[in-house]
């Protein structure tokens, strides 16, 4: 059984066959047909694309608009500073209560 080897594409050629697609009228078979990948994997960029435009940002993959990208980024950036929040507020308890002891 002859398997189709996986074709890896860059977020900014998803978002453009997506685009294609959704701006251009190119069919799901047209889309396969120039890149080479499978059925599945481009409807997926399809709805992806839909749903960005839609204002929604994708949980669990790298989003390919440019305006979900930044709030991918941000929410990052978010999460990440409220992880230093914690990491500084425990750290802060712990010298307190060791300044404590030693008074």
């Amino acid at each position: 059984m002859n398997r189709k080897q996986r074709i890896n594409f860059s977020v900014e050629q998803k978002l453009e066959y997506a685009k294609l697609m959704v701006n251009e009228g190119y069919s799901n078979r047209q889309i396969r047909e120039i890149s080479g990948a499978g059925a599945t994997a481009v409807s997926r960029w399809k709805r992806q694309y839909l749903a960005e435009i839609n204002g929604q940002t994708p949980q669990g993959k790298k989003a390919l608009t440019a305006e979900q990208q930044k709030i991918q980024a941000l929410e990052k950036q978010l999460w990440r500073a409220k992880r230093d929040n914690e990491i500084l507020k425990k750290a802060a308890a712990f010298f307190i209560r060791d300044n404590n002891s030693l008074s």
